[in-house]
């Protein structure tokens, strides 16, 4: 007793002669909390999976020179009317003024791990008497591949792109017949065109992506759109994907540029993902309820079952302090016992649904990831449940009259 000390030799004691009732509120706080284990690594994997696709080869922010736009034009005379023939604005490349300055802000910035350059526009890709419009992505590769991983997504070939090197997508190439190390032209809207080897394929994760994108050298693709030394925005990747609109923010009052994130890009999965957040958290907070109240429907009764033993304990010495702290350690060891049970069942689930849960092509719908962080949270909530759930027994044992209890 003296190693343990007697709030926990008296606690484990109790905890041993009923048995069957400690085997069943552990067993019950073991489900629960498997259950939130289960559901809180799923949801976690599902949206880890969902925002890889999602932004797979899309950056999680993009600089952009602010967009043109037409006014009225105005009357000699302030009394005269405007005009009311407005033209659209001119159909052209806006690029960045002074990138290289605004491209060391972006890095500076709180939250941002990467930033590229880009050159971007339309064109039309031809093969033989195959033509297809297409997005060119002009970058420098290295730099590039710290913000979008494309080494991630190469099906055939290698990743390079030295001076007439091409990367494209895997529907591109089925749709100008073409094959690795073939042969294709790139004409661009302002006339100029260049002839490039496919280097490798890719597969970005859409159809609409792997039909149009192909990603080229940097110099090669200002010189196609007429844009040499000149870039049309500047890519970035930030350290905390969820934090995409506040990162923004920082750096539209940093550079006061027009800045889009991937959240606004795809505001509709966002939604979707809060709405799941909060659905998930429902059903988590309902399950922490149930086994709250069976840990302490089960300590009450052990309160009433043991009511001579208190008493005698209490007669021979035992404070209310050391009482209330017997019934408290009870709790937290149920809770503890239950925690570690629990995580254990819920890893295994997790294994098992990740194998047997498949998409139609045979792909894993999440990926089994051990989160350290998860098990210590789970541990620390469910130890501390059970704690929680034990505050009204041990009061209640706290408070019993010794010569009362005896009788009774």
């Amino acid at each position: 007793m003296g190693l343990l000390g007697f709030e926990l030799t008296v606690a484990l004691r109790f905890l041993r002669e009923g048995r069957m009732q400690t085997a069943l509120i552990i067993g019950g706080a073991a489900v629960g909390v498997a259950v939130i284990y289960f559901i809180t690594a799923v949801l976690v994997g599902v949206q880890s999976d969902l925002i890889k696709r999602v932004t797979g080869a899309q950056p999680h922010i993009v600089l952009k020179p602010p967009e043109e736009t037409v006014s009225p034009l105005l009357a000699a005379r302030a009394e005269a009317p405007r005009l009311a023939s407005v033209q659209a604005r001119p159909q052209r490349l806006i690029t960045l003024d002074g990138w290289p300055v605004i491209a060391r802000q972006m890095e500076t910035t709180a939250g941002v791990t990467a930033v590229a350059a880009v050159a971007s526009g339309a064109a039309l890709a031809i093969k033989g008497d195959a033509t297809r419009s297409i997005v060119i992505v002009g970058t420098d590769l290295d730099r590039y591949q710290r913000v979008v991983r494309l080494d991630d997504k190469l099906t055939q070939g290698v990743l390079r792109l030295e001076a007439g090197d091409a990367l494209i997508g895997i529907e591109l190439a089925k749709d100008l017949g073409a094959v690795l190390g073939d042969r294709f032209r790139v004409q661009s809207g302002e006339g100029a065109s260049e002839v490039f080897q496919i280097r490798g394929l890719l597969d970005l994760g859409t159809r609409e992506l792997n039909r149009r994108y192909v990603y080229v050298n940097l110099r090669p693709a200002q010189s196609l759109l007429n844009i040499t030394g000149r870039v049309t925005n500047i890519d970035a990747a930030i350290d905390d994907i969820m934090r995409a609109e506040q990162v923004a923010a920082r750096l539209r009052a940093a550079t006061g540029q027009q800045i889009e994130s991937w959240i606004q890009t795809n505001q509709q999965v966002f939604n979707a993902i809060g709405n799941q957040n909060i659905m998930t958290l429902l059903i988590r907070s309902f399950v922490t309820v149930v086994v709250a109240l069976g840990i302490a429907s089960v300590l009450v009764v052990s309160v009433v079952q043991k009511r001579k033993e208190i008493g005698i304990l209490r007669a021979v010495g035992a404070t209310r302090g050391q009482m209330l702290r017997v019934f408290l350690w009870q709790g937290a060891i149920v809770g503890a016992a239950g925690a570690l049970l629990g995580t254990a069942l819920g890893l295994l689930l997790v294994l098992i649904f990740s194998r047997i849960l498949r998409s139609e092509k045979g792909v894993a719908l999440f990926t089994m990831e051990f989160d350290p962080g998860l098990t210590g949270i789970v541990f620390v909530v469910a130890t501390a449940l059970g704690l929680i759930a034990a505050v009204l027994p041990a009061r209640t044992a706290a408070r019993l009259d010794p010569a009362q209890a005896i009788r009774g």
